[in-house]
């Protein structure tokens, strides 16, 4: 999880900080020496749009007016990238000491307490910024319009002059930049349950439980023993008593078979 948001972190400030756009615009006077068919404005981060300027010509004598942007959005832009790099900061640390400090992470249950907090401020902070840098966007992409530009050019307010937009400048980065900071959003987010698990704070039975000694193997032979003793003692201590009723019985009947006998072999004699 930490390895999707150190990626993300660094795609979303990446594509923001290292921004650099240029449009052209063409102003054709009526006295077609003084045009200028090729205005280039460039702007970078962190969109100090009123430190931007170009030269316009005046269409009046071969002059030219220097002419700049509207407009300041290095705050949004520059709080967008700072949270971008701090969590990735953090990220990376989070990852060693997941990966070698794991059991001082997990003792006293402190780390994923710590670790909760500080990941719900970051997805709090990734929806803060993103909303700034969308909004602060939108604005960057209306100041650097260039029909919109041409409008702040007092030649083309002349009829005879005409103004037109030649090459516009290339969003793709920043919107992508836009998009990437809503799916850090989404990731920090997503990994406060994990780490939520980790604490156990309302479900202690979520927690992964602690690993148990194995028992010593004497142990295993001497229940094995316990359990057997029970029978073999009961086996030995049960003596039937033959004495009382089988061997009584035998004698009956050989008093019997006697006294039947007798007769026959006086019987005989007679």
């Amino acid at each position: 999880m930490d390895v999707a948001n150190q990626f993300f972190a660094i795609f979303a400030f990446s594509t923001c900080g290292s921004y650099s756009g240029i449009f052209r615009m063409a102003v054709e006077c009526k006295n077609r020496t003084e045009s200028s068919l090729s205005i280039e404005v460039e702007f970078e981060y962190p969109f100090r749009l009123h430190q931007v300027y170009f030269d316009a010509p005046t269409c009046k004598g071969g002059n030219q007016d220097r002419l700049f942007l509207v407009g300041d959005y290095s705050s949004s832009a520059e709080f967008f990238v700072t949270i971008g790099v701090f969590a990735f900061l953090y990220s990376t640390a989070a990852l060693s000491i997941y990966i070698f400090f794991f059991e001082k992470y997990k003792e006293n249950n402190k780390g994923p307490l710590i670790d909760l907090g500080v990941t719900g401020v970051f997805a709090f902070m990734w929806l803060v910024s993103s909303a700034a840098w969308a909004k602060g966007l939108s604005d960057v992409k209306t100041a650097t319009d260039p029909d919109k530009v041409t409008t702040m050019i007092p030649a083309c307010g002349v009829k005879e002059n005409l103004c037109r937009e030649v090459h516009d400048p290339v969003m793709s980065g920043l919107n992508t930049s836009v998009a990437f900071g809503f799916i850090n959003l989404i990731l920090w987010a997503g990994n406060l349950w994990f780490v939520f698990k980790e604490t156990g704070i309302i479900a202690p039975f979520m927690r992964a439980p602690p690993p148990q000694a194995k028992p010593a193997p004497d142990a295993y032979v001497q229940q094995g023993a316990y359990e057997q003793d029970p029978y073999a003692s009961n086996q030995g201590g049960y003596q039937p008593n033959y004495n009382q009723q089988g061997y009584n019985q035998d004698a009956e009947y050989g008093q019997g078979y006697g006294q039947q006998g007798a007769p026959t072999s006086f019987s005989n004699q007679m």
